[in-house]
This record gives structure tokens, C-alpha cells and sequence, in this order.
């Protein structure tokens, strides 16, 4: 399983991008199982107003995509997103 993670937005406005295969790890089913988590929508609510300078992502796992911003990130989005960021760096 192919995870790519597109951060855009911030202050300075630079896009920063990570990605990890997934295929042949020790911890694969733990990623597959938070990537097939990060791509659920989150659930309607009261929509916050947009971060000021906050970020923007794109995740796709397997040529599926979904778009979220911050501070609207299901809590796996936001685990998956750290780790891939910290990982993929």
C-alpha cells in the first residue's frame, strides 16, 4: 500500500510531502488500518472558522484521495499525518 501525504499552507506557504510503501513492513497492518481510518469523511458539525496560516492536506492511499484541513482532521487523519510527516522526512 503506496500513503502519500501533501501538506500545503502555513505562513510561508511551502508544500511539503511525504510517502511510505507500506508493503514487506513489520508495522504494515498497523498503517493500512490507520490509512483505510484517514480516509473516512469526517462526520458534518459546526464548522469551525478556518486557522488562520493553518494547513491544508491531501492524503491518498492507493490512488484514493481525500482532502482536509486543520482543525477539521478526523483523529486518525491527524495521527496518520504526523507519523507519515515524521517518517517520510
Amino acid at each position: 500500500m503506496r500513503i502519500l501525504v501533501v501538506r500545503t499552507g502555513g505562513f510561508a506557504g511551502i508544500e511539503r510531502r511525504a510517502e511510505v510503501e507500506t508493503s514487506g513492513r513489520p508495522d504494515e497492518q498497523e498503517w493500512q488500518a490507520l490509512a483505510q481510518l484517514a480516509l473516512r469523511p469526517v462526520p458534518p458539525g459546526p464548522a469551525p472558522d478556518r486557522v488562520r496560516d493553518g494547513f491544508s492536506y491531501r492524503i491518498t492511499v492507493n490512488g484514493r484521495t481525500v482532502l482536509c484541513q486543520e482543525p477539521n482532521l478526523s483523529e486518525a487523519q491527524r495521527t496518520l499525518i504526523s507519523r507519515l510527516l515524521k517518517e517520510g522526512a
